[in-house]
């Protein structure tokens, strides 16, 4: 076999690689883009073979694509779905704003695939038959555009990503961290505001704020979701559905829906479809506060686990690797630091989509590819990073509970249950004795006449202190 063959566009020949399914542009694209080593995702590839593969079948409906090749192509998009045909989408993401070439890869790869599953060889396109000639772009991309393929393809990767990788993921975390709440219910510990001693919790009350955290957001992600669920398919160049026919996008989001199982619209403003991508910014902007709720979650974690002996050490997170090259014995919170620095950069990514969204001018956006990056980038790494952190990490806390007794109980904000006794201002000046003159809250009360043994006893009752305290009701009328 040859090691080239010359395939034709519009502008002209192309030399390509013989084993490759892609065509010219792809050619073109691939040799006139080496920038970088980002590659456009595989998972927009996998949405585009959804896409693709639903938009024969409703050129087909239609009557406008014969039903021969609207099986070939769907059988093209479903293998490029299954990942049979990776190593055929090369093309950087550095490369035309509306990702053009990224759709043409696309109808090539699909079309040359549908003329080999039709008997053909799409090597040497001079030997085939009229029914065995399928054309990029007069079947393979018929009634579609690169301009409402891209950000169809966009939504389509964000809701299949986003459904099926992360929110299971995200509520697997979840579901650990309301675990180790119900397991460390009972435990009383000191809280701590603005790093200083505070009243006191549980520490099945501190997890379970993590884990509310995660409840949240994983609703805010849900709705986020909404929006990226209208399609702009069928808006074609600019919006006005220009050689596609009434009611395409309706059918392909019905296809789409059928398929996956998972619920996609027809975009009811597709000129707004086109050019914005405030669904996407959204989407990102609920991965951005799950980053942050994340960064909040393992930043409190290895600060409770630090030490062994040197630091806080209310819990004990799992040794999983040595943590240091010169000290020997270290054990680091490795799961904590991956955690805050995948956080960090889905932070990044939502400035980046921002601000990539507010560009473009006129009737389309032309950032899409860059979005569709680090889009999917927040996606992955959220989902894998959570899943990392349960089960290396969060799995195996166990609490240490003389420490958390122990520094409970040396807590001066213990007195805060004194003042409906004594007074804020004598609660103060006890707090402020005791830490000076290094005595305890009952030595210093009692020191200073504020109130009895018996008193103090029944007042400064840490299980008393985790709640709110009970409605009494006046007798009094």
């Amino acid at each position: 076999m040859d090691q080239f063959r010359i395939e034709k566009d519009s502008m002209g020949e192309v030399k390509v690689p013989n084993e490759k399914y892609w065509g010219a542009q792809t050619e073109r694209s691939f040799e006139n883009f080496k920038i970088g080593i980002e590659k456009m995702p595989v998972e927009i590839v996998r949405a585009f073979a959804l896409l693709k593969g639903a938009c024969a079948l409703a050129n087909q409906e239609f009557g406008k694509l014969d039903d021969k090749r609207a099986a070939a192509i769907e059988q093209a998009c479903d293998e490029a779905f299954e990942g049979k045909l990776d190593g055929n989408f090369p093309l950087a993401v550095w490369q035309t704003g509306s990702g053009t070439q990224s759709n043409m890869n696309m109808n090539e790869v699909f079309a040359n695939r549908a003329i080999e599953i039709l008997g053909g060889n799409f090597r040497d396109k001079s030997s085939l038959s009229k029914d065995q000639l399928v054309h990029p772009n007069d079947h393979v991309n018929m009634s579609q555009s690169s301009n409402d393929t891209f950000p169809s393809a966009l939504s389509i990767m964000s809701v299949v990503e986003t459904t099926n990788y992360l929110l299971p993921r995200l509520e697997g975390l979840e579901k650990a961290l309301y675990a180790k709440a119900e397991e460390f219910k009972d435990l009383i510990k000191s809280g701590r505001t603005h790093l200083q001693d505070a009243t006191p919790l549980t520490l099945g009350q501190e997890f379970s704020g993590y884990a509310s955290m995660l409840t949240h957001s994983r609703e805010a992600i849900l709705a986020a979701l909404e929006p990226c669920r209208e399609l702009a398919i069928g808006g074609t160049a600019v919006g006005t559905g220009i050689n596609s026919p009434e009611g395409f996008g309706v059918k392909v989001a019905e296809i789409l829906t059928k398929k996956t199982g998972i619920k996609f619209k027809d975009a009811p403003n597709k000129f707004h479809a086109l050019t914005s991508h405030d669904a996407v910014c959204l989407l990102q902007g609920a991965l951005a506060g799950l980053a942050a709720d994340l960064m909040k979650i393992a930043n409190d974690i290895r600060w409770l686990a630090s030490g062994p002996r040197c630091g806080l050490g209310e819990i004990n997170i799992p040794a999983n690797e040595p943590g240091s090259s010169i000290m020997p014995g270290k054990v680091n919170p490795t799961q904590c630091e991956a955690v805050t620095m995948v956080a960090v950069q889905v932070m990044g990514n939502a400035t980046c989509i921002n601000f990539a969204a507010s560009q473009g001018n006129f009737e389309l956006n032309v950032f899409k590819p860059v979005i569709a990056y680090n889009l999917i980038q927040s996606i992955k790494n959220l989902a894998d990073v959570m899943k990392s952190f349960e089960i290396h990490c969060v799995t195996g806390i166990t609490a240490n509970k003389e420490r958390l007794h122990d520094l409970m109980e040396r807590s001066l904000m213990l007195v805060t249950a004194l003042s409906p006794l004594v007074g804020y201002m004598n609660a103060a000046k006890i707090a402020h004795y005791a830490h000076v003159n290094n005595k305890s809250l009952k030595e210093a009360a009692l020191e200073l006449n504020l109130c009895t043994a018996e008193q103090f006893d029944q007042y400064v009752d840490p299980t008393k202190m985790i709640h709110p305290n009970p409605v009494k009701k006046c007798c009094c009328k």
